[in-house]
């Protein structure tokens, strides 16, 4: 259900559901997703992470299947039940991925729906295939946002903007996608995965700690007030000066070389 490719310093973790379209609401799929995700965070080494999905489809969201009472992994003949059900499933996610200090860079590669769509804004980074889709598409099937959508997607395409998508549960292509914001960039079929680790390359080019803790900051920033993300700045600051990729950044700087850095 997961496949895992470590290259250099960048992790490619595709979600391998093709048959089912990668639905994300089972819980093996939610259980095997946090490890990955979590290990990833835990390796220094590791500079960068793309996210994508096998076959047609990103992620097609939940399962309508672990929809039915005392069937699936989420709705219970119990509304207590289907409370945690939730708490200790899919919205482990959200809470994995806004806690993470490694960049996650979401290749969407076809349909993003519903919770396809709020893993995807989750990510750090979006870049889509020209046949992508999204939808906020929850109210189609008289639910709400149950995995973080109503507060994922308003920080990054804007409040009015969000309320639309949620409340209309209408589809957009990825061209709309990339005018309001929600990608930043979006190319060919076959050229997205090459775009992707581009930029996951950029990015662990840099020195590892200051790239997460500057990830961290960014985060934290996304809530916390000014003095308390300076008070942060400042501490994460003194740490990042204590480092031997700092000296080496400085030092390559003046001696006019590119940098080696080696993430202590």
């Amino acid at each position: 259900m997961l496949l895992q490719d470590r290259d250099g310093a960048v992790l490619t973790v595709t979600l391998n559901l093709p048959e089912k379209r990668n639905p994300i609401s089972d819980n093996d799929v939610v259980d095997a997703l946090c490890a990955a995700m979590e290990a990833a965070d835990k390796d220094i080494t590791i500079g960068c992470v793309i996210l994508t999905g096998a076959g047609s489809a990103f992620s097609s969201g939940g399962d309508l299947k672990q929809m039915a009472p005392d069937v699936g992994s989420l709705r219970s003949a119990k509304s207590v039940q289907t409370r945690r059900n939730y708490k200790y499933g899919i919205q482990r996610l959200p809470l994995l991925f806004q806690a993470l200090e490694v960049p996650v860079v979401a290749a969407v590669n076809g349909h993003a729906i519903g919770a396809g769509c709020d893993l995807a804004c989750m990510c750090d980074i979006r870049v889509a295939s020209d046949n992508a889709k999204f939808a906020e598409s929850f109210v189609k099937l008289g639910i709400i946002p149950g995995d973080g959508g109503a507060w994922l997607l308003p920080r990054i395409v804007g409040f009015s903007k969000a309320t639309e998508l949620a409340l209309t549960g209408e589809m957009i292509d990825a061209a709309e996608a990339l005018r309001i914001g929600l990608v930043s960039e979006v190319v060919a079929p076959a050229d997205l995965m090459a775009t992707a680790r581009r930029i996951a390359d950029k990015i662990a080019a840099n020195p590892p700690h200051a790239v997460r803790m500057t990830k961290r900051l960014l985060r934290e920033g996304q809530t916390a007030e000014l003095k308390n993300i300076l008070e942060m700045s400042a501490a994460m600051q003194a740490l990042a000066h204590a480092t031997a990729d700092n000296d080496e950044a400085i030092n390559a700087f003046m001696e006019k070389r590119t940098p080696k850095f080696t993430g202590e």
